[in-house]
C-alpha cells in the first residue's frame, strides 16, 4: 500500500482491499509465525490441555435487525470461530465500547441477549471491559469479545491438507445474515421472510468431527460471504476450486432480495454457516453425520477442488456454461458484522 493511502471501507470488507491491507501492512509488523496462516483461532499448545484462541469485533448497523442483535451476534461469531479450529467454545471475554447518548434500556437489550446466545451455547462471559466515548465516535455501540476453547479434535485442520479431489460442503442456504441487515436499513412496502442465520454452529462441527482425518478445513463465510471464503480457501490451498452453482443453497426470500437490491448473495455475510473441506468421497458420509441437525439444514455439497495449479474459483452456471466466482473487491455491505 502507498505511503500516504488511507484506511477506507472497502479495507474491511473482506475481499481485496482487506487482503492487502493484512498482508502488506499488519502481517509484516506482528507475524511471528503463528499469524502467518490467519486462522480464524488458533491453536495452542504449552499450556495444559490443547486450546484454541480468538478475537473478533463487531460494528453491526442497525444494531436490531431480523433474527438477531449485535449482543447475541458477537457471541455467535466468536464461538463459531473456535469451532473452526475443531474447539468446544468454553469461555468468552467482552469488551464494550459505547456511545454517549445510547439508550440505557437499548443495552440492558443487548446484554440479555448475549446472556441468552452464550447460555445456549455453552459458553461463560468470564471478564470485560467498557468504555464510553463522546456521542458521534462509535455509532451507538462497538462489541469485542475473546474466546476460548478446547480443542476435541486429534487432527489439525488446516488447508495445506486440502488435495486434489476433496470436496467443498456448505452447511445450510447461504445470504440469510447480510440480506437481513441490509433489509432493516430500508422501508419496503412488501413483506420478507427472511431472517438473519446468526448461530452458533458448533452441534454442526460436532458432528462433523466423527469424519476424523477426512476432515480437512473449516471456515465460517462471514464478510464477503461465501464468495470470498471459497477465494480464500483456493488460495491459501494453492488449488483451484470447482463449484456447482444450482448446488449452492439459497432461500427463495434471499434470491428475491437480492434481485430487489443488486447485491450478490454469494458475497452476503453469513453468521450460522459453515464451509467444510472434507476427503475425495467422503461428502455424503459428511451429509449424513449432519441429517436430523436443525443447524444444518439445506447442507450441500457444493464442489471439489481440481490438480495443483493455477489457484481460483470457476462456479459452472445453471445454464451450462462457467464463470470465475470472483473475490469481492470492496466493501459491498459496510458495517455488516
Amino acid at each position: 500500500m502507498d505511503k500516504d493511502q488511507r484506511i477506507l471501507l472497502g479495507h474491511g470488507g473482506g475481499g481485496k482491499m482487506t487482503g492487502a491491507l493484512i498482508r502488506e501492512v499488519i502481517l509484516p509488523r506482528l507475524d511471528r509465525g503463528k499469524l502467518r496462516a490467519l486462522p480464524d483461532s488458533v491453536v495452542l499448545s504449552g499450556l495444559g490441555e490443547k486450546i484454541a484462541y480468538t478475537t473478533d469485533s463487531f460494528t453491526v448497523s442497525p444494531i436490531f435487525f431480523p433474527g438477531g442483535d449485535i449482543g447475541s451476534l458477537s457471541v455467535h461469531g466468536t464461538c463459531n470461530d473456535l469451532a473452526c479450529s475443531g474447539a468446544r467454545p468454553v469461555f468468552l471475554s467482552l469488551g464494550l465500547i459505547l456511545e454517549e447518548g445510547l439508550p440505557v434500556d437499548d443495552l440492558r437489550r443487548v446484554l440479555e441477549s448475549m446472556a441468552g446466545a452464550a447460555q445456549e451455547a455453552g459458553v461463560e462471559i468470564v471478564t470485560g471491559d467498557t468504555k464510553v466515548v463522546p456521542k458521534g465516535s462509535a455509532d451507538l455501540i462497538f462489541i469485542n469479545t475473546s474466546g476460548i476453547g478446547r480443542v476435541e479434535t486429534q487432527t489439525e485442520l488446516g488447508p495445506e491438507r486440502i488435495t486434489e479431489g476433496d470436496e467443498v460442503l456448505v452447511t445450510g442456504p447461504v445470504g440469510n445474515h447480510g440480506m437481513a441487515v441490509m433489509l432493516s436499513r430500508a422501508d419496503f412496502s412488501f413483506d420478507f421472510d427472511l431472517l438473519s442465520d446468526s448461530a452458533s454452529v458448533w452441534p454442526v462441527v460436532e458432528r462433523l468431527l466423527e469424519l476424523g482425518p477426512e476432515l480437512k478445513f473449516l471456515r465460517d463465510p462471514t464478510r464477503g460471504g461465501l464468495a470470498a471464503t471459497l477465494n480464500e480457501i483456493a488460495a491459501s490451498s494453492g488449488k483451484g476450486l470447482v463449484v456447482e452453482e444450482s448446488a449452492i443453497p439459497m432461500d427463495p426470500s434471499v434470491v428475491a432480495a437480492s434481485e430487489i437490491l443488486g447485491i450478490d448473495p454469494l458475497q452476503a455475510a453469513n453468521e450460522g454457516k459453515m464451509v467444510a473441506v472434507v476427503g475425495k468421497g467422503h461428502g455424503k458420509q459428511a451429509l449424513e453425520l449432519l441429517s436430523g441437525c436443525l443447524l444444518a439444514t439445506g447442507a450441500s455439497i457444493i464442489g471439489e477442488f481440481r490438480p495443483s495449479g493455477p489457484s481460483g474459483v470457476v462456479m459452472k452456471t445453471r445454464i451450462g456454461g462457467a464463470r470465475v466466482l470472483a473475490e469481492p473487491s470492496g466493501e459491498l455491505l459496510p458495517r455488516i458484522c
